[in-house]
């Protein structure tokens, strides 16, 4: 039984493993473009806003079919998706058409793919896996996200350097084809719910509502979402502000922004691989609200560094990276545990869309906030204010209790 799903965990690792590599590196090609060619955060803030408002709304939609649907399927689809608008962008590029609206409006239909994907690997997950080893799993996720943000920026500053813009996205194509074919070779199980993807608006409808009621009717779980979304809500603007900081506060290029997202990844690294090996026996609700205090403290002590401190900011970022890497992997784990697998796919886009659109909110405002006090003092605010956040977590009991070891899965099937 362990080979069994050992091994398609091999083979999915594999080729999601080479697309978030070419994935992370047309990413980055894309932020030092823009980032050279604007030199504006509200134009980073846009492309990230354009890359994350179709998923947002079509989170809780694309959640009910999922659950629905043959996962592999939805899976490989949605990367071909990815694949075909990416493909659209080079060409768009190799032309000459190098409008920032064209821009924004692939990202947004590689977010309608990303909304599909996200919550179909979550979900599966838990289909194919013993519940005992999915903490290690979300570690060994981690670390392939890591691996892949170390080699990913390096391989785009490299290729952005030798290339067009229009050749390096072909990068992602190719990487897309390769977990394509990984997840063919893969069987994943199917819920109960599989065969209903006919049904109509009506049960639609009906099934957002279950989905919704299944993070609802666990007082803790509820809890802990809000406090996910309003920690998202200040840590994902200072996203686009890094390659900003680096270039205007840092004096840094090309090679500066490379090695802050490189970083970043290494922390992630090694806050996943100690995931990976071990289980901790403290209560899960505690490591994310430390992770959380940690955060904020280390995006605020960026925003009081001199400009002469690019290596005290890049060694920060690296142990933000830790900590959010250990913080992620543990929310997932704690939703893998708490929800019947029949409804994961409709909680995880629920979940990718409460943050995503009060993250937005923050995106929309965060051009404002450095331009009305600086990007030093936009990473101090949005510092103190997550690490506010993680503290006062501590202090509601029923968050606490969610991760008592006598607590049961949480039971959905009489919603």
């Amino acid at each position: 039984m362990q080979q069994t799903w050992l091994k398609r965990f091999i083979l999915i690792w594999i080729g999601q493993f080479i697309s978030l590599i070419s994935s992370s590196a047309v990413n980055f090609a894309i932020i030092i473009w823009l980032s050279l060619e604007t030199r504006s955060a509200e134009i980073l803030a846009y492309a990230v806003i354009a890359g994350m408002l179709p998923q947002a709304i079509l989170g809780p939609i694309a959640g009910v079919y999922v659950d629905r649907w043959n996962k592999k399927l939805t899976m490989m689809l949605a990367d071909s998706f990815v694949a075909v608008c990416t493909l659209i962008m080079s060409v768009c590029f190799y032309l000459g058409y190098e409008s920032l609206t064209m821009i924004f409006i692939v990202l947004s239909l590689r977010s309608i793919g990303s909304a599909f994907h996200m919550p179909s690997m979550q979900a599966a997950i838990p289909l194919i896996a013993p519940k005992s080893e999915l903490l290690r799993i979300a570690g060994v996720n981690q670390i392939i996200q890591s691996v892949s943000g170390i080699a990913g920026p390096a391989l785009g500053a490299l290729s952005i350097s030798f290339f067009s813009i229009g050749k390096v996205l072909l990068f992602d194509i190719a990487g897309a084809a390769i977990a394509v074919v990984s997840l063919a070779f893969i069987k994943i199980p199917e819920t109960n719910n599989y065969k209903k993807a006919k049904a109509g608006i009506r049960n639609v409808i009906q099934d957002m509502k279950t989905g919704f009621n299944a993070i609802r009717s666990n007082r803790g779980l509820f809890i802990l979402f809000g406090v996910s979304v309003m920690s998202a809500l200040f840590v994902i603007p200072t996203i686009p502000l890094l390659p900003l900081i680096t270039i205007n506060h840092f004096n840094g290029g090309k090679f500066e922004m490379g090695l802050v997202e490189i970083l970043w990844s290494i922390g992630m690294l090694i806050g996943s691989g100690i995931l990976s090996i071990w289980k901790p026996n403290i209560n899960k609700i505690f490591i994310i609200n430390i992770m959380n205090i940690i955060t904020g403290i280390l995006l605020a002590w960026s925003g009081l560094l001199p400009s002469n401190a690019f290596l005290i900011f890049i060694f920060l970022m690296g142990m933000c990276g830790a900590a959010y890497s250990v913080e992620s992997a543990t929310f997932t784990t704690i939703v893998q545990e708490k929800v019947n697998p029949e409804f994961l796919g409709r909680v995880f886009s629920m979940y990718f869309s409460l943050i995503l659109l009060p993250s937005m909110i923050g995106l929309f405002s965060t051009g404002f906030l450095v331009e009305a006090i600086g990007i030093n003092h936009a990473f101090i605010v949005l510092g103190v204010l997550t690490t506010v956040v993680g503290g006062l977590s501590f202090m509601i009991p029923a968050l606490i209790a969610l991760d008592k070891k006598d607590n049961k899965a949480l039971e959905t099937n009489n919603l």
